[in-house]
């Protein structure tokens, strides 16, 4: 199992599901992390109060933070840079839906969903890069989604922010290669998470059958194939995009 010790890792999304799964598991293995939420305050206190229990040295911390914003995302780096002076690992996790067809959806519904999902992984490198060109080292780990080539109907929006944030992290990946900085996408698939949990017992169902396992997959097994990808050991992998579905 890879080792994190010494690292500092930004997981955004951290209250939950996938991103809470990564933050834990980095935690375990020696990293310190930043924790990166927008407005879900009772389930930061909860994770924070969970790590302090079962940690003599508990190197978590939860910032509210809203990813879409620019001038927030910069403001937090400023901080972060202030106290730790670089980072080694970003994961970007946060990410929403607003289902409708495109005939039915509303502006708002397709700029939210792009703005947090895709200018949010925007805003984020952007600011991490130079951070970690001061160590000529980093990985950046971002959460994308088989629906940025299947197309589920209802999730134009979705898939498009899951299609660009693929195309930017191979842009980003060339860019920073030299610099022994790695980018790369991992792609689960259905996932036992809240993400899906408003879907129907008709929609599950099909979606199931859609999966040749037959069965939906668990954050776990996200979370191995983001470590391995923030880890040293994945030194000559970038620009890749790593698929956790089932054999969707």
């Amino acid at each position: 199992m890879p080792s994190f010790d010494g690292k500092t890792a930004i997981v955004t999304g951290a209250t939950r599901g996938i991103g809470r799964a990564i933050a834990e598991a980095l935690l375990k293995r020696g990293a310190r992390v930043i924790g990166i939420y927008h407005r879900n305050h009772d389930e930061a206190e909860k994770f924070l109060q969970s790590v302090k229990r079962d940690s003599a040295q508990p190197n978590l911390e939860m910032i509210a933070c809203d990813v879409a914003d620019y001038d927030a995302v910069k403001q937090l780096y400023i901080d972060i840079e202030k106290r730790f002076d670089t980072i080694d690992i970003l994961i970007n996790n946060a990410g929403i839906r607003q289902d409708a067809i495109v005939a039915l959806m509303d502006r708002d519904q397709w700029q939210q969903v792009i703005d947090v999902n895709l200018t949010g992984t925007f805003n984020l490198c952007k600011f991490a890069v130079p951070l970690m060109l001061k160590q000529k080292y980093g990985r950046i780990v971002t959460i994308t989604s088989p629906a940025a080539y299947l197309g589920f109907q209802g999730q134009a929006n979705y898939s498009a922010s899951k299609a660009g944030q693929i195309g930017f992290t191979r842009t980003l990946a060339k860019e920073v290669a030299r610099k022994k900085i790695t980018a790369n996408c991992v792609s689960p698939g259905f996932i036992q998470t809240e993400l899906i949990e408003d879907l129907s017992a008709e929609q599950m169902s099909a979606y199931k059958k859609m999966v040749p396992m037959r069965r939906f997959g668990n954050v776990e097994e996200v979370v191995e194939a983001v470590l391995f990808l923030a880890s040293a050991k994945a030194s000559y992998i970038t620009g890749a995009t790593l698929e956790v579905n089932g054999g969707l």
